[in-house]
């Protein structure tokens, strides 16, 4: 354990190293730069390029662009676009001030470059945004336009020290539990209403956007309404902050994106991208407060960058359902390093929406500080699709709230046995294997600390399709509670520590095909193991002496105990 501990440390010094070097990078760095983060990725990423734009300026003011705060700017920021991306490509500057505006459309080989000091705030005059048909949470949908979007573009960015503001908090509703008394009375101040839930209140912006949840539903049942007769629930159709949908070679490079109506930055089967040096900022208690949100894209690389959001941070999507899997577009070949995640329901999310499935990422030497989940996988019956190829290098956790690791393929739905009490559960009905069925295999985790968890890990399967070929090497964690694994099959455990303070370490249903090779636990309930279920099988320990180990396991009732393997 001492080589182990050492690894360890080091890895700790590297990664700290790692992050205050890379987050000092200049927006003008050499071109080959991305180079370092794309050698020696396990697996082929396709090519990447950065944009490339001609040495021309438009500054907005030339078109009459007011940066007071006040004057709606809309026409003269996109007239600059336009012409910019009609006269062959360049940058369009967006200077110090604060230049207030309705959506901006981008527009091909445009750079558009927010210097320091500037400030783009979107107007929250909802007729600014125009009802479209679009794409959100995996499915087609209406929605209000988003203020800076692109779609078929190829050769565009979003650079500079600026801030975009979205003007979220004009459209989101916010539950009552996600705030203190003192906070929920200052919102009310605000305006608005509240209507009563079952488990919380709801305060909405207004009366139409309280009402058009209901009204939405309808018109989508009905099919074939039209765009117009959404347009009573237009204050409730919240948008994206930024989306970017059919582009390639996409570069966001140094501003920070806060304050969206619902997620901040969404890229939809785009390619070629690269993200780097942005901040993303959203309220803790934004209702779909996503940050990055990257569905069906392909070579992309994400660096260096900061979250402190209200939903998950990065997230990994690919459609929902069968509306993902008939598309039929993978998220592919991508590479995230250096990142820092503060605030959100998971640092690092795979799902739910994941039926086009998700291969080939990289995950490395990122820090979470305080997130609700570090590594969050979640999918449920319904979804189809594959995620494999999963690789995650180096992670530093402190403080999460509930799991540093977390698969829950039973997303939005009761899982059938989560607990002791579902251990003896007879004639469970087990669906068959369909193409709705979601399979997560081929995930290899190593060298990942975690410093304070409430749970240290949970993997929960499905009964008819377990989560397979799970590998966690050179891992140490202190949680209150250690790892309970649920429908698994071929998982390895090596050098691993786990630290708890109540139960044991590690607690298994249901599983097979186990490999702990050496795993230390501290505290607890003095059990190392304690094994349930009848389908478990084949729980292999090594590096461990069975004449002095054997009394910290505990083997259920059904559970054969010549399936312990030392």
């Amino acid at each position: 354990m001492i080589n182990f501990f050492n690894k360890l440390k080091f890895h700790l010094c590297l990664v700290i190293l790692l992050c205050s070097v890379n987050l000092n990078y200049a927006t003008d760095n050499p071109k080959n730069e991305i180079n370092k983060y794309l050698d020696n990725l396990p697996f082929e990423m396709g090519e990447i390029r950065v944009p490339e734009f001609p040495d021309y300026t438009i500054d907005i003011r030339s078109y009459g662009a007011v940066g007071d705060g006040f004057t709606l700017n809309t026409k003269s920021i996109n007239n600059a676009i336009f012409d910019c991306s009609k006269s062959g490509g360049g940058k369009v500057v967006i200077p110090e001030g604060i230049w207030f505006t309705g959506p901006v459309a981008l527009q091909s080989n445009v750079n558009l470059h927010l210097e320091k000091g500037a400030v783009l705030l979107f107007s929250s005059e909802f007729e600014d945004y125009p009802i479209i048909e679009t794409s959100w949470e995996g499915s087609p949908i209406v929605r209000a336009t988003a203020p800076l979007s692109g779609r078929n573009l190829e050769n565009i960015a979003i650079t500079g020290e600026g801030i975009i503001d979205g003007s979220g908090d004009d459209w989101r509703p916010v539950y009552k539990y996600k705030m203190s008394e003192l906070e929920w009375n200052d919102l009310i101040k605000r305006g608005g209403v509240i209507r009563e839930g079952v488990e919380t209140d709801v305060w909405w912006p207004s009366d139409a956007a309280a009402d058009g949840k209901e009204l939405v539903k309808a018109l989508d049942n009905k099919g074939d309404a039209l765009l117009e007769e959404y347009a009573a629930a237009h204050k409730y159709l919240r948008p994206v902050l930024v989306s970017l949908i059919g582009c390639k070679r996409v570069l966001l490079d140094g501003p920070t994106f806060q304050n969206s109506p619902a997620w901040n930055i969404h890229l939809l089967l785009s390619e070629e991208i690269v993200i780097r040096n942005i901040s993303v900022r959203n309220p803790w208690y934004s209702s779909n407060g996503d940050g990055l949100d990257l569905e069906s894209c392909k070579n992309v690389l994400v660096y260096n960058s900061t979250f402190d959001v209200g939903d998950d941070a990065i997230c990994i999507k690919s459609g929902r359902n069968e509306y993902g899997r008939n598309r039929g577009v993978a998220s592919e070949n991508i590479a995230i390093e250096g990142c820092i995640v503060y605030h959100s329901h998971g640092a690092f999310t795979i799902g739910s929406e994941m039926s086009g499935s998700v291969r080939n990422i990289s995950l490395k030497n990122s820090v979470f500080l305080g997130t609700d989940v570090g590594l969050r996988f979640k999918s449920t019956r319904g979804r189809g699709g594959v995620v494999e190829n999963i690789f995650i290098d180096g992670i530093l956790m402190e403080n999460i709230i509930v799991d540093a690791i977390r698969f829950n393929m039973f997303y939005d739905n009761k899982a059938p046995m989560t607990s002791d009490e579902a251990v003896d559960v007879e004639n469970e009905i087990i669906p068959e294997v369909t193409e709705g069925t979601p399979s997560f295999r081929k995930i290899f985790i190593k060298n990942l600390i975690c410093k304070k968890a409430n749970r240290a890990i949970f993997l929960q399967g499905l009964p008819e399709m377990n989560i397979k070929q799970i590998v966690m090497e050179n891992i140490s964690i202190s949680a209150k509670m250690g790892f309970i694994g649920i429908d698994m099959d071929n998982i390895t455990m090596k050098d691993m520590k786990i630290i708890t303070e109540i139960g044991p370490a590690i607690s298994l249903l249901n599983s097979k095909n186990i490999e702990i090779n050496n795993v230390a636990f501290e505290k607890g309930e003095n059990i190392f193991l304690d094994i349930a279920g009848k389908k478990t099988s084949n729980i292999v320990l090594k590096n461990y002496d069975y004449k002095n180990f054997n009394k910290y396991i505990k083997v259920r009732s059904g559970v054969n105990k010549e399936s312990i393997i030392y």
